[in-house]
């Protein structure tokens, strides 16, 4: 079965809008070096924006003014995103600190005059999580990884790429439940991907639940129907289920789309086959094989599908019994130790009397059955 690699995009909240300053004289020095740093990039603004602001906080009276956390909150929060390799030797305690200013103000009843720089801030503190996580992804500590990416999602619930870090890292950690969960809340979103749908589909075979896997896949190719995988990967379940009447109708698209492919030649040819279409069977038997003419089993299914022909057919049963031994003699030649084409060619040779092979073919199953 082909399979969609999994590709982890890094993905940072944008800030769309720019935020409103209170224009009080006192935090003046502060949201004039946060428009300078906005202007020239030079990380000197931020650590007088942040100077500024600590100046203003000296005691417990200044630390309960909910309007200087605010502030407080907002240029710690923006140094912790955009200094991620920390010039300004921030200590190591800055971030929980602000994470920890942050939920009490955001839990404060004044909140909601300070929502847009809040907004913000929390935007601020998601992109950190985020960085985080990815830190942990690349040493594979994927339990810290979700913690970040959950946490992460605490400030920006409705941040939908969030659903996929977290679903991935608890694929990783073997936790199918929780995973599948996650990549539903995706399948859902205006911003769905045909690789989370074929993931979250894996997920359920892996668990057992093929129904769930089907539902999600034939979701996924309602709002993806040129997507090739998810088609691949719906017939691979019907294939495996051997519902073949399932599989049929896809037939055409899957044999088209990969017009190349000995695998889906076979698919459709067992298909046909086990839907007693033997010409059709027959056509794509021989497409496989023509494709690649090494493996065993089109090679033989063809010589099975021949023999059963000489007995439905009485009239074409020379032609298709000679047709038979010719290829399970050739699927023997592949593979000498698989009894299969063997047990066949038995009934071929018994058939039509030829007792030479027939005494060959018997003493080469004898050999097998005793090793």
């Amino acid at each position: 079965m082909l399979n969609r690699k999994i590709i982890i995009p890094v993905l940072i909240l944008t800030f769309a809008t720019s935020l409103a300053f209170c224009q009080s004289e006192v935090f003046k020095p502060v949201v004039n070096n946060l428009a300078l740093y906005k202007q020239k990039k030079d990380l000197k603004f931020l650590a007088a924006a942040k100077k500024s602001i600590d100046s203003l906080v000296t005691n417990h009276a200044d630390s309960a003014d909910y309007k200087k956390s605010v502030y407080r909150a907002l240029v710690n929060s923006t140094i912790l995103y955009i200094d991620s390799l920390n010039k300004l030797k921030q200590p190591a305690t800055l971030f929980t600190q602000t994470t920890d200013l942050v939920n009490k103000l955001c839990a404060s009843k004044k909140s909601a005059s300070f929502q847009d720089q809040l907004d913000y801030i929390k935007k601020c503190l998601a992109n950190v999580y985020i960085r985080i996580g990815f830190q942990y992804m690349n040493t594979s500590d994927f339990i810290n990884a979700e913690q970040a990416f959950l946490n992460a999602q605490k400030y920006v619930p409705s941040f939908k790429q969030l659903d996929f870090y977290i679903a991935y890292s608890n694929n990783k950690l073997g936790n199918l439940q929780d995973a599948a969960k996650y990549y539903n809340h995706l399948i859902d979103a205006d911003t769905a991907r045909a690789e989370y749908i074929e993931a979250a589909a894996n997920i359920y075979k892996s668990i057992g639940d093929t129904s769930k896997a089907i539902d999600v896949i034939k979701k996924g190719r309602s709002r993806f129907p040129d997507d090739k995988l998810l088609l691949m990967n719906e017939a691979n379940i019907y294939s495996n289920k051997k519902d073949y009447s399932a599989l049929e109708p896809l037939l055409k698209s899957l044999t088209d789309t990969y017009p190349s492919s000995a695998s889906v030649a076979f698919v459709a040819a067992n298909c046909y086959d086990n839907l007693n279409q033997y010409k059709l069977a027959e056509t794509y038997y021989l497409q496989a094989i023509d494709i690649n003419g090494s493996v065993y089993d089109p090679i033989f299914n063809l010589g099975l599908l021949y023999f059963k022909e000489s007995l439905i057919f009485p009239s074409e049963k020379i032609k298709n019994i000679n047709l038979a031994a010719a290829m399970l003699e050739k699927a023997n030649e592949i593979s000498p130790n698989d009894i299969r084409a063997l047990q066949v060619l038995q009934l071929v040779y018994a058939q039509t009397q030829n007792k030479k092979q027939l005494i060959r073919v018997n003493n080469k199953l004898k050999q097998l059955n005793n090793q």
